[in-house]
């Protein structure tokens, strides 16, 4: 995967995180007040703003759609009714009954977590709608296992860096094994690490347009100072 070595990634990885940390300060993720909440952001969130997914929550409780009985129970047309503002909100409709039902047939959502973190995700990938992003949304903001989400934000900060030899056309594998096979198994830190990425991909290392003069990182990006990735 690379031409570095594990202890020379540890050392980049752990000062990516420390500057991220102190420009941007804990991120306070994932913003929910339950497990239950969470799986159902992380379902909603796929393919839009969190802003649209907050609104969709918001209905849920509102039409007292608020636990997996509720959500098995809705008719799935009037529960894609109830989440219109997630967008794409029939197939949503359709994962969120298939996850409901999946946890119903399971008896629980403890049931579910006591397997070890492999189990886990291999089984949450069995479920309709639910892909490695978010089933390690749910790992680590749910379950609270270390399991690093991956998603186009992360993809955009470590390309740009360039501190590894990534190949063409690198699967998500790729990059969560990055993370995960140089820093501690630690959830509290995966979930902080990858907010903090998130945050800065949205406000500093945009997409079209990146901030480069006001990025903590700079320094140490191949884009952002004009050489070649590694």
């Amino acid at each position: 995967m690379t031409d570095r070595t594990s202890d020379s990634l540890n050392l980049i990885l752990t000062e990516l995180y420390r500057r991220l940390y102190d420009a941007h300060g804990p991120q306070h993720w994932w913003p929910a007040e339950s497990r239950f909440e969470v799986i159902v952001g992380a379902i909603l969130t796929q393919s839009t703003a969190w802003v649209n997914v907050e609104k969709a929550l918001s209905a849920m409780r509102a039409a007292e759609c608020w636990s997996f009985e509720a959500i098995s129970s809705m008719a799935e047309a009037d529960l894609a009714s109830v989440i219109r503002s997630s967008g794409y909100y029939n197939a949503k409709a359709r994962k969120l009954q298939a996850f409901a039902n999946h946890i119903l047939s399971r008896g629980d959502l403890d049931a579910l977590f006591a397997q070890d973190t492999s189990s886990l995700r291999s089984e949450l990938l069995t479920i309709h709608g639910i892909g490695e992003e978010t089933a390690d949304d749910i790992i680590v903001y749910a379950a609270e296992r270390p399991s690093f989400v991956i998603d186009s934000y992360t993809r955009r900060i470590i390309d740009r860096l360039g501190i590894v030899s990534q190949g063409t056309n690198p699967r998500y594998g790729w990059y969560q094994a990055l993370f995960q096979e140089n820093l501690p198994p630690d959830a509290q830190l995966f979930n902080e690490y990858h907010a903090l990425l998130d945050h800065h991909a949205k406000y500093i290392c945009l997409k079209h347009d990146p901030r480069c003069a006001d990025c903590c990182l700079l320094d140490l990006c191949a884009a952002g100072s004009g050489r070649e990735p590694n």
